[in-house]
């Protein structure tokens, strides 16, 4: 099955928030299939940062996106999730 690459910016709720564990936690929500390829921070405004996260799934999923977004925002932490991104990967 194919796979495409969503690239995503996690905005955390809190300043206070760790962003390293934000990431961990969001992995550990992930349905089978579904893995973060790559993640760095980007800083937003007055020491924010978001969370740039590159996550692979597959490409026929019912809903594209959506699924995964909402996984996302209701993980503790999380303020809003935006998809920057969608592009296949080659197999």
């Amino acid at each position: 099955m194919a796979k495409v690459a969503v690239l995503l910016k996690v905005m955390p709720n809190s300043l206070d928030i760790k962003l390293d564990s934000l990431k961990n936690e969001i992995q550990k929500s992930l349905p089978t299939g579904y893995q973060i390829i790559d993640s760095k921070e980007e800083p937003v405004a007055f020491g924010l940062k978001a969370l740039i996260l590159l996550v692979s799934m597959p490409e026929n999923t019912e809903g594209g996106t959506e699924d995964l977004e909402s996984l996302i925002r209701g993980v503790e932490g999380v303020e809003d999730v935006e998809v920057e991104t969608v592009s296949r990967l080659s197999e």
